[in-house]
């Protein structure tokens, strides 16, 4: 595998280094300082980030893959969620479980890390509490870091890490914007971004942001409104100290939600093809939650080369929940599903985390060499409270053919069971060291140790596991090949404590293995177009792979099967920038290949292959003022294994693969005032964004538009 990888990257450094001499920077232009900020495109950024390493350091200094989403691209794109930003990024898809629950894959497993500035939230960007519908327009961009990020999330998954960076006082001068749209299924929202100085001479600056959007949906019933409000203060208490506070909230509210997706068989044994807006909810459901993060950050800078950043984090999500789970086949005849769970419940999860990072240079042998070493104590509460619906519940629902199900709501109980309580608290020690051996050659070493343990109970039984001091290396090279080019390696172990039950109900042990990578990194144009060739490797036991579902006192139960020696190898390639002026471009092509130790394909519900391109265009001439784009998102097919539970034969669900095509348009009235049009899945493909879980099915959005209107100030 290795010589291949080696065989791979000499090509591309060959392919690269023989482009025509108008691709690389103009001969006559110094090379930039290391420091120097250069103005590149806006689908680049030419800050320093801390999402891998915590070294800050640019995208090309980086040894893995990194994407970027900007503010431009998720303007252009007219991008909502935190689900529109991840599913539009490289190499990650999407399954959509039911219409708040969503789960993310690159590199053929699931992601489960996030981070917010830079630091380990609770948010399980799968959970129910509403993580995957948080609104961007808080954030100023989404960083996504593929393969392994043990070093600063506590846990080495392999698949990414997304960090959400949000938007900062940074402005001395009033500056900002106000948004409204409409668009289909009647859906609306007005949007405000205002920020300036409190003080005359700038020390103290604010910044707030809100947003409220009420709107129908494609699926029969469904309802829904948002509103989020952000706000945060920035002081320059001296020249040397930054103090940071703010908190956002957010507040979302919809009615007719489901729970759960469609059946896939009919009692006769036949699959099932229903039309895009079939619900199985009723008109009385509702699954409402709420986001709300309060934060703090003291930065000191001591002397010229280092500085100590202490920050303080507050999340608190909850819901309430009144749904209708059916389940089971549907007579084909009368429309009729055979099983019924209504379902009350309200839950709370609350995580405070403190964390501190110490970054600066050290000099040896003449040269200066990068330093961080860092600490994180969290601890997480949450618990499940449900109120349950006096038995039997019904059976053989009219709801197929109807705009929902008939199915009036139950009358509660009145005293609450305590399904789920648990206790997360993790703890982690690590450091990194970037050795400036040469001017072309950097080494970065790292390490992490790392503690968590989950204590308590949810739903089936005890919730006990974690691991106490376990430690997680961290290696990277990097070697400027010219000027433009630079080839990197990497490796880290991966550890990620899982929550998935086997068929006796007991937990899957943690994920356990190593990741390797290698690649290119390339910048033309003065750093406006930057281009990433990536090859890995990810070698993994413990992989919960779908298995039965079986029945508990709470409901049906999916359960999963640990797969051993479950290995991961493929390539990303990724084109971003300006490749002339007045032209974005995103665009990238993912492919793996997943297998266990018996040669078995793995996580088959993840397409192996995803071609990716969005791109705008400034129009010169008369039609300046004129900007058009548009993109496509290609997956290639996946697919779900299990039996006919009718006939007990064999069956794959499967999703062939499929390509959406959006547009957009954007025309500036003044300076100030802008139209913008989008369009998304263009020739409405029918599509399914979830199938086999729980042996259902869920269609992906039909044809859509959203038409704006954007003022600068």
């Amino acid at each position: 595998m290795i010589r291949k990888f080696s065989l791979l990257l000499s090509a591309s450094v060959a392919a690269f280094a023989a482009m025509p001499a108008a691709a690389q920077a103009p001969a006559a232009a110094a090379a930039p300082a290391e420091d120097e900020i250069v103005v590149t495109g806006t689908y680049t950024l030419p800050n320093k980030i801390d999402t891998a390493t915590g070294l800050g350091l640019t995208v090309q200094e980086t040894p893995q893959s990194v994407s970027i989403m900007t503010a431009q691209r998720i303007l252009d794109q007219n991008l909502i969620s935190i689900k529109d930003v991840i599913t539009n990024s490289v190499g990650v898809s999407a399954n959509e479980v039911d219409d708040v629950r969503n789960n993310f894959y690159a590199r053929g497993f699931e992601i489960r890390n996030t981070q917010v500035d830079g630091v380990p939230a609770a948010w399980t960007l799968s959970g129910g509490n509403g993580e995957t519908s948080i609104d961007v327009s808080i954030y100023e961009r989404i960083e996504v870091v593929r393969g392994a990020t043990g070093l600063l999330s506590g846990a080495g998954d392999p698949s990414a890490s997304v960090n959400l960076v949000r938007k900062h006082a940074d402005a001395t001068d009033l500056t900002g914007y106000v948004n409204a749209s409409i668009g289909s299924w009647n859906t609306w929202r007005v949007s405000a971004d205002v920020g300036g100085a409190l003080t005359a001479d700038g020390r103290i600056r604010a910044r707030v942001v809100g947003r409220y959007e009420e709107g129908e949906s494609y699926i029969d019933l469904q309802k829904k409104k948002k509103w989020v409000l952000y706000g945060v203060v920035d002081a320059d208490v001296t020249d040397t100290t930054l103090i940071r506070a703010g908190i956002s909230h957010q507040d979302s509210k919809p009615k007719g939600a489901t729970w759960g997706a469609l059946p896939t068989f009919y009692t006769d044994g036949t699959t099932t093809d229903l039309p895009r807006s079939q619900s199985t909810a009723a008109d009385w459901t509702h699954w409402n939650t709420t986001n709300q993060n309060i934060f703090a950050t003291i930065r000191q800078e001591i002397g010229d080369k280092w500085n100590l950043t202490v920050n303080y984090n507050r999340l608190r999500t909850t819901n309430s929940s009144e749904l209708l789970y059916l389940y089971g086949n549907v007579d084909k005849a009368t429309g009729t599903i055979e099983f019924s769970n209504p379902y009350k419940a309200e839950g709370i999860s609350i995580q405070n985390s403190f964390d501190a990072q110490l970054k600066g240079e050290v000099s040896l042998f003449g040269r200066d060499h990068e330093v961080v070493v860092g600490a994180l104590h969290s601890v997480l509460k949450r618990h499940t409270d449900n109120y349950v619906a006096p038995f039997p519940w019904a059976t053989n629902v009219p709801v197929i053919g109807e705009g929902g199900a008939d199915f009036p709501e139950p009358t509660w109980g009145t005293v609450a069971t305590r399904n789920e309580q648990e206790r997360i608290e993790q703890t982690g020690y690590y450091g990194a060291f970037r050795l400036n051996v040469a001017d072309p050659f950097k080494i970065i070493l790292g390490g992490r140790l790392s503690s968590w343990n989950q204590k308590g109970f949810a739903w089936t039984g005890p919730s006990d596991y974690g691991d106490d001091n376990v430690f997680i290396p961290y290696v990277g090279a990097l070697y400027d090949v010219t000027s433009n080019h630079r080839v990197y390696a990497s490796f880290t172990k991966i550890f990620q404590p899982q929550n998935l039950y086997d068929r006796n109900l007991n937990l899957l042990d943690p994920l356990d293995g190593n990741a390797y990578e290698i690649g290119l990194k390339s910048n033309f144009f003065d750093n406006a177009l930057q281009t990433s060739v990536a090859l890995f490797r990810i070698e993994q036991d413990n992989v919960g792979q779908i298995g039965e579902i079986i029945t508990t006192p709470s409901g049906p139960q999916q359960t999963y099967v640990a797969a051993q020696g479950v290995t991961s190898k493929g390539f990303e390639i990724e084109a971003t920038g300006q490749p002339l002026p007045g032209w974005n471009l995103n665009a990238s092509y993912s492919q793996f290949k997943a297998e266990d130790g018996d040669g078995v394909a793995a996580n088959t519900v993840q397409p192996r292959k995803l071609l990716k391109i969005f791109t705008t265009y400034d129009l010169p001439g008369v039609l300046t003022g004129l900007t058009v784009g548009g993109g496509i998102n290609f997956r290639s097919k996946a697919y779900s294994e299990g039996l006919n539970p009718v006939t007990a034969a064999p069956f794959r669900f499967q999703q062939d693969g499929y390509t959406l095509v959006n547009l957009m348009a954007r025309y500036a009235v003044t300076e100030q005032l802008q139209i913008q049009g989008n369009i998304e899945n263009l020739f409405d493909k029918k599509y399914y964004s979830q199938m086999g879980f729980f042996s259902q099915y869920r269609y992906g959005a039909p044809r859509n538009f959203t038409v704006s209107a954007n003022y600068k100030f």
